[in-house]
């Protein structure tokens, strides 16, 4: 125990000195003086950010949602009160949708089951939409001060390669991570392990020499063994995005399929009936296991097909569009085809 004790104090030590204690959700301002209710507002605040962090980086959810979200969606009760098309508005550009339906799903279990507030305990999050191990312990631990551990994917690399673990499962992690929990400061050391991952221990040419648990690491010398993750094989697909004209307004489909669910997109044609349209260009876009390249094209029509929407620029800009669709948008935007 007196080797852990000293991994704890070295990684509390480090965090202090360079830990990324500057980041919005770990300094969330509260305007109540009851600390019950501070630490609910702080809960919430942590909650936003771990979902958006799931599948965006930090510095693209700092820089530009995190603050707007929480300004339109200041508690969970507005959430849970939330049209769908504003929610997906509010998290256009982010992907990966189901986050924010999940997001609405949990608010109105705890306005239904919870009073309003998230619970502070792990079983009790965890029966919230979209919440799993990681998610409540980390708003257990940063928004009510539980002592508790979890893993994420940089906690999952750093403790991996603290004890060479190659193909750990995830129980084994766990069960790592509460072994080594420092019950007299939970918050620091859960902050340090995933800052340590994030800015030492990396995936590639990690900086062992700057760890400040070098001396306790059995896989530094050999660091690319631990873990051996498998390699993502993307698909390609190939579309064709359709700018169907009709005056000064453009078609779009509400999408009813499980990947766009309540997502605006521009019609898509397949190769035959693009012959005869005038091609506008392409982009290359990736989604989940798919690597896209999409071509777009312009058709002009004297009649509203009755499958489409027909949106005005101005509409279409304030609309929850697909991030493919988004992308288009911009694309041509850019060619002021829409001036």
């Amino acid at each position: 125990m007196q080797k852990i004790k000293q991994m704890q104090e070295k990684l509390i030590s480090w965090y202090e000195n360079n830990g990324r204690k500057n980041l919005p959700w770990r300094n969330l301002e509260s305007k109540f003086c009851d600390e019950r209710l501070r630490k609910i507002e702080r809960a919430y605040g942590v909650y936003i950010s771990e979902i958006m962090l799931q599948q965006t980086s930090v510095k693209v959810v700092f820089e530009k949602f995190y603050f707007p979200f929480l300004k339109k969606f200041p508690t969970l009760k507005s959430l849970a009160l939330a049209k769908e098309d504003e929610l997906l508005k509010a998290w256009q550009g982010l992907g990966y949708y189901s986050r924010a339906r999940n997001l609405k799903k949990a608010a109105q279990s705890c306005v239904k089951e919870f009073g309003g507030v998230l619970p502070s305990k792990t079983k009790d999050l965890q029966k919230l939409s979209g919440i799993g191990a990681y998610t409540a312990g980390a708003i257990a631990c940063f928004g009510y001060d539980e002592k508790v551990s979890f893993v994420d994917g940089n906690i999952r690399r750093v403790l991996s390669r603290l004890f060479a673990l190659k193909n750990p499962k995830q129980k084994e992690l766990e069960n790592k991570a509460e072994f080594i929990l420092n019950l007299k400061d939970s918050y620091a050391h859960n902050q340090a392990l995933i800052d340590l991952g994030a800015l030492i221990c990396l995936p590639k040419n990690p900086k062992c020499g700057l760890c400040p648990l070098y001396d306790f690491c059995k896989g530094k010398f050999s660091p690319q063994l631990y873990p051996q993750n498998k390699k993502l094989i993307y698909e390609n697909l190939e579309l064709n995005l359709i700018l169907l004209q009709n005056q000064n307004t453009f078609a779009v489909k509400k999408s009813e399929e499980r990947l766009y669910q309540g997502l605006y997109n521009f019609v898509f044609f397949d190769d035959k009936e693009c012959k005869k349209l005038k091609f506008l260009g392409e982009f290359k876009h990736s989604y989940t296991k798919y690597k896209i390249s999409v071509k777009i094209y312009h058709k002009k029509t004297e009649r509203k097909n009755a499958t489409y929407e027909y949106k005005s620029l101005e509409e279409l800009e304030n609309l929850a569009l697909s991030s493919l669709s988004l992308k288009a948008l911009n694309f041509l935007v850019k060619l002021c085809f829409f001036r």
